[in-house]
Order: structure tokens, then C-alpha cells, then sequence
């Protein structure tokens, strides 16, 4: 017993000389690693920029709401996040639509230790005791579905919190609840902060669009959060989890000026959790941008769309009809006055049809759009040296043996002489025809096969089509343009040469046409078109608009290769369309500014039934040119149905309320001046 004592004064004597060393000697360092503070920065997010119309009238704003927020600790602690998580949860409502079967998996088997260990036997614990992730995989693969059951609609929500909480990394603010958050729900935990480590109450943004579903689909989306598509791109770049970014057309082009610079914050911390924060630099919001649309005109045009369809569509043979374009454009500098797309389709929600933005349909979606292009064709026989200004060819039915007859519409069995002029007055379709056979040093004999080098003709006019910009990039300032589909030159046949030459083999999209038409209306030069007139920095409050930073300017892509007297000729056959006698656009003849254009009408096939293409190009005032147009309404009619002028309908309105709107801008200008002098 006395030696049992003397062991245990030994030991007693060890440790308490142990702990002398402990307190008197590392005492001092002991107390500064405890006392140790880390400086560690990290940056918040600020407002994206607004976009303001060519007037300068607020298209798209930021609008605060309150917000519940995170900061995830330097040293991760489960229960304790998952403590914080059921505190925050008696507070708040949080939606649970995103918790995933494998989150009620993992939620289970931490909540639920006991059971969850039973799960592995001690043979598998002694197999995988240094292959934890294994041992986890086994106890996941047999939570059953009842026990999945089991948890309440309140564990769910602590769930869905605690899901928001572990999202992102250290030190870095998480938005728990942003959206519906109510004046009580910000109010007690505002009272709580001290209670909840890590949350905190703030002020988030979301985009609001002054002009509703207006030029919708060009505008963009905004992601909440990073896409996970993407996520290592935009991490690289110095995102955040958490962060908003563009997700389509404006917003995505134009990400980089609209995120705006982050305000820096110094985060101080004790033991890794955070005990004071400091401003290091102030955030400023994204840049500004003012658009080259006009928000009146836009909407004027979207009006008159859906009226049109509408009204088209209550007649007859035109079931398939369900969509029409309509872009805007200044001929001289490429801006995008108005792009306005619209489609009718069956809400299966709402039960009933309704009107969708499809703007952006102007350059994603493409269509064979006929007449409308012979413009080209004709400049294209001038560029090869197959046409002169001034020459006549002969209109008849082109007969090629084992093909149905060809013909000019207006010309179904005569012979009749025509120049290029009357050929794109009347648009002869024969014309069209020869100059493509001649393009491919082509010889048309009545009755027999055609012989033509269909590869020379395919890319001779390709290539002069490109010119105007038919069939190629645009060079629009928004991702996801297409070109347009091009028939196989392999696949093709001499006749499919001449369906090319009136616009019915190609395929393109309703911008390729304006951008067309607008270099013949300028006098040959393709301008690039653009969406964005400027960047301005941000506003200090004071004013709407702060100071530009960057102007864009117009941009020309190419000058055709064509003499000037060649393209004023046919500028003076779109005039003769609008206002000869035998003019297919006739109905344009009375109008007050001037118009001049080309109809077009394509044969082509919509869900297995033969339609009607219809379209339309113009630009006016014909003598100094100023807004260009193009029109293009897929499926317009049925074949065999009764034809309709939807496309000539829309045109008369929209360039009527252009010119109304300028008028209008005009007098009120001209009145403002006056008050000014007489001040």
C-alpha cells in the first residue's frame, strides 16, 4: 500500500510539475495563440448597371429587397452551423424546392448518429476503417425511404438553410433568403444578430424592367448565383459563388462593363469566427448602358405585330401562321432603331393563346424569305459581268427536261422582253433565272437538261451575296447570331441554282435582311449593326446619367464591289416596286415618306405542309435614307389557301409610326425652341 501511495504522489507530482512548465513557461504563448487575430480580405458584390433606351429612358433598374445572409467561419463547425441553422429556422420561412433526395440522404445521417452507425457492421468498420468516404457511401446507400419520410416539413427547412449556409466558402457572404423576406422576418432576426453567428441582415437587388415583357428577350437574364456550367470560368475571374451574372444577349455581352467593382472588406478574426469587419474599398455599381432602340418606337412596333397576327390569323389558311419579325435599323451607322419579334402560341398553363416576346428570333432563327433578295442577284449579275445596267432578257417559262415548267408569277406562258429594272418592278423571276445560268456558264436550250457549273454559280453568288451580308455573321453585338442554313452544293441541281437567285434555297434571318437592304439604301457599304449607342459610369445620384466612358461608333464591315451608277439603279427599282403601276408593292405608293423596297414571297414547307413565306424590305425616305426595314413572317399562308399581304400590312404601319414619332419628337423640339427665344 505504501508503495501503491508512493506511485500515486509520483504521478500527482509529474503532472503538477507539467503544468507549472505549461503556465509559467509556454503560459505567454499559449495566450497569444488564443488571443491571435487574422486579417483576411474579401469582396462583397454591388448593383449591376442599368440600361436606359436611345432617349435615355430607364429600360432596366435595380430593385432592393431585403436580404438574409451567412458568412461561412474560416474553421468550419457542423453542429454549430447546424445549431445556427435550426435558430435562423424558427425565425424565417424558407422555401424548399431545391433540397435534392441526396440532401435528405446526408440531413438524415446527421441528425441521426446512432442509427447511421448501425448501418456498417464491425467486419466493414475494420475493412474500411481508413476509408471514411467508403464507410459513408454504404451508411447513404441504406437510408431507406421511410426513414428519408420521417423528416418533418420543420427538418426540411432547416435543411434548406443549412444547404444555403455550407454553399459557399470561407468568409465569404451566402444570400440565405432574398426573395419575399417579410418586415417581421427582417425584424427578429435583426434582434437576434448575436444569437445567430455568422447571419446577418442586408440589402439585396433584383433587375426590374420598366417596360415589362418590352424587348424581353434581348435584354438578357441574370443568374442567382453562378451557373455550375461555368463555374471554374467565372471563379478564375474573381466571383463569387453567390454572385449574379448574365446569362443571355445584353446581359451576357456585356457582363464585364454591367458587374460593376466590388467593395472590399477586411474581415478580422479571433479563433476563426469573425469579430470585426472594415470597409477597405468602397464598391461602385456596374456602368450604364444606353441602348440604340427607342423604347415608344419598340413597343409601337410590338403592337402592331400582334394586332397584325391576330387579325391575319382570323381568316382562313393560315393555321400554321404563329410568328412574325420586324427590325429597324439606320442605314448610315448600324444602330438597332427597334428589333421586334412576336409568337402566338398555346399557354398549356394558362390554357389559351398569348403573345410572346421573341425579339431575339431577329438573328437566331433563319427562313428562305424569296423575292426580297433579287436586289443582290441583280447587283451580283452587274459584279460577275454576266449583266449590264439597261439589259433586256427574255421572260418565258424556263421548260428543263425531267422538272416542273419555271415561271415569272405574273408571266405563266407569254414571252416578254424585260431590262433589270422592270425585271425587279414587276419581279420577274426569269431574270433571275438567266443571270444565275450565266453566273455558272450555263446553257439553257428549251425541253433539254441544263447544263450550268452549278459549284461556280453557288459560289460566285454566295460569295457576292456574303457582301451584302446575306448568309454571313452580321457582326451584331450579342452572342448566338446565326448565319442562316445553306443548300448542298453536292446534293444540289442545276435547279436549285435558280431557286437560289430568287431567294429559295438559302436561308436567312430577318437581320441579314436589314442589314442588306440598308447597304443599298447607304450606297453600298454593310455597317456593322449594333445594339449598345454608349457606356456611361455610373450616376453620383444627382443626375440620371453619369459621364460617358465610351461611345460607340459606327463601324463598316465592307464596301461592295459595285459602281455607284449600279447600286442608285437599284435603288431606282425598289422606288419603282413601291410607286410603277406594275410595282408589287403598290401598296406603299400613296405614303407621305417616300418609301422605297422589295416584297418577297418563298415557297417552302413548315411541319410537313407546303406554306407561304412572306417578306419585306425598304428603307425612306428614298432621296436621304434613314431608317431601313426589314419584315419576315414565317408560314404566312398555306399552299392552296388564300393568299394575304400580312407582310406589306406590317410595313405601312411600322414605317407610319416611325415617321409619326419623329414628327411628333420634332414639334415638341420645335416648341421648346420657340418658349426659348421668347424667354
Amino acid at each position: 500500500m505504501n508503495m501503491l501511495f508512493f506511485i500515486v504522489f509520483l504521478l500527482f507530482s509529474l503532472l503538477i510539475l507539467r503544468l507549472g512548465v505549461i503556465q509559467i513557461v509556454y503560459g505567454e504563448d499559449a495566450k497569444r495563440e488564443v488571443e491571435r487575430t487574422e486579417d483576411i480580405t474579401v469582396n462583397k458584390s454591388v448593383p449591376r448597371g442599368k440600361i436606359y433606351d436611345r432617349k435615355h429612358r430607364l429600360v432596366v433598374d435595380n430593385e432592393p429587397k431585403k436580404a438574409i445572409t451567412y458568412t461561412v467561419p474560416n474553421q468550419f463547425d457542423q453542429k454549430e452551423t447546424l445549431k445556427t441553422a435550426k435558430e435562423l429556422a424558427k425565425l424565417i420561412h424558407k422555401d424548399t424546392d431545391k433540397i435534392t433526395e441526396r440532401d435528405k440522404i446526408d440531413y438524415w445521417l446527421m441528425t441521426h448518429p446512432d442509427e447511421a452507425a448501425k448501418k456498417v457492421s464491425k467486419a466493414e468498420l475494420e475493412k474500411y476503417k481508413d476509408k471514411n468516404d467508403e464507410l459513408y457511401k454504404l451508411q447513404r446507400d441504406r437510408v431507406t425511404k421511410e426513414e428519408i419520410a420521417s423528416l418533418t416539413k420543420e427538418d426540411l427547412e432547416v435543411l434548406a438553410i443549412y444547404r444555403e449556409f455550407t454553399g459557399g466558402y470561407a468568409l465569404t457572404q451566402q444570400i440565405v433568403k432574398n426573395e419575399d423576406v417579410s418586415t417581421e422576418e427582417y425584424a427578429q432576426v435583426s434582434e437576434r444578430l448575436a444569437e445567430l453567428p455568422g447571419v446577418d441582415t442586408t440589402t439585396d437587388w433584383e433587375r426590374k424592367y420598366t417596360y415589362d415583357d418590352t424587348l424581353r428577350s434581348i435584354l438578357g437574364n441574370v443568374s442567382n448565383g453562378l451557373p455550375s456550367e461555368k463555374m471554374d470560368y467565372y471563379m478564375s475571374r474573381g466571383y463569387s459563388r453567390n454572385d449574379r451574372v448574365g446569362k443571355s444577349y445584353i446581359e451576357l455581352q456585356y457582363e464585364d462593363v454591367l458587374r460593376g467593382q466590388k467593395e472590399k472588406v477586411k474581415n478580422i478574426t479571433r479563433s476563426g469566427s469573425v469579430i470585426e469587419s472594415k470597409v477597405l474599398h468602397e464598391g461602385q455599381r456596374g456602368k450604364d448602358l444606353v441602348l440604340t432602340v427607342d423604347m415608344e418606337l419598340q413597343r409601337e412596333v410590338d403592337k402592331i405585330i400582334e394586332e397584325e397576327l391576330r387579325k391575319t390569323k382570323m381568316r382562313g389558311g393560315t393555321g400554321l401562321l404563329d410568328r412574325a419579325f420586324v427590325t429597324l435599323m439606320d442605314p448610315y451607322t448600324g444602330e438597332i432603331l427597334a428589333m421586334s419579334g412576336k409568337q402566338y402560341a398555346y399557354d398549356e398553363e394558362e390554357g389559351r393563346y398569348k403573345f410572346s416576346d421573341f425579339a431575339s428570333g431577329n438573328f437566331t432563327t433563319s427562313y428562305v424569305v424569296g423575292s426580297s433578295v433579287k436586289g443582290a442577284t441583280v447587283l451580283t449579275g452587274y459584279m460577275t459581268g454576266v449583266n449590264t445596267p439597261g439589259k433586256t432578257i427574255l421572260d418565258e417559262p424556263i421548260i428543263i427536261k425531267g422538272s416542273k415548267p419555271k415561271s415569272s408569277h405574273f408571266n405563266r406562258g407569254g414571252y416578254i422582253y424585260l431590262n433589270d429594272h422592270t425585271a425587279l418592278v414587276r419581279s420577274s423571276n426569269v431574270y433571275m433565272y438567266k443571270t444565275a445560268i450565266a453566273i455558272g456558264d450555263g446553257q439553257y436550250r428549251r425541253g433539254q437538261s441544263l447544263i450550268i457549273d452549278k459549284e461556280k454559280a453557288f459560289r460566285e453568288m454566295r460569295e457576292h451575296f456574303s457582301q451584302f451580308g446575306l448568309g454571313i455573321r452580321t457582326g451584331l453585338d450579342l452572342p448566338g447570331e446565326q448565319i442562316g442554313f445553306r443548300g448542298s452544293v453536292e446534293e444540289a441541281h442545276g435547279g436549285n441554282v435558280l431557286d437560289f437567285a430568287i431567294g429559295q434555297y438559302d436561308s436567312y434571318t430577318p437581320l441579314q435582311l436589314a442589314q442588306y437592304v440598308s447597304t443599298i439604301a447607304n450606297g453600298g457599304y454593310r455597317m456593322q449593326p449594333h445594339i449598345v449607342k454608349e457606356i456611361r459610369e455610373p450616376s453620383d445620384g444627382k443626375e440620371e446619367l453619369g459621364p460617358l466612358a465610351q461611345e460607340v461608333q459606327p463601324k463598316v464591315l465592307n464596301r461592295i464591289n459595285a459602281q455607284d451608277s449600279w447600286i442608285q439603279r437599284v435603288q431606282g427599282a425598289f422606288w419603282g416596286v413601291f410607286h410603277e403601276a406594275n410595282g408589287t408593292g403598290r401598296a406603299f405608293a400613296s405614303e407621305p415618306y417616300r418609301p422605297a423596297g422589295k416584297t418577297g414571297t418563298a415557297e417552302t414547307v413548315d411541319r410537313g405542309t407546303g406554306v407561304w413565306n412572306l417578306s419585306l424590305i425598304a428603307f425612306a425616305p428614298y432621296e436621304n435614307p434613314e431608317v431601313a426595314m426589314s419584315i419576315v413572317v414565317p408560314s404566312a399562308y398555306v399552299k392552296g389557301g388564300s393568299p394575304n399581304n400580312i407582310n406589306t400590312d406590317i410595313g405601312k404601319r411600322v414605317l407610319k409610326a416611325y415617321f409619326d414619332l419623329k414628327n411628333k419628337k420634332d414639334g415638341a423640339a420645335s416648341e421648346e425652341t420657340n418658349e426659348d427665344a421668347e424667354e
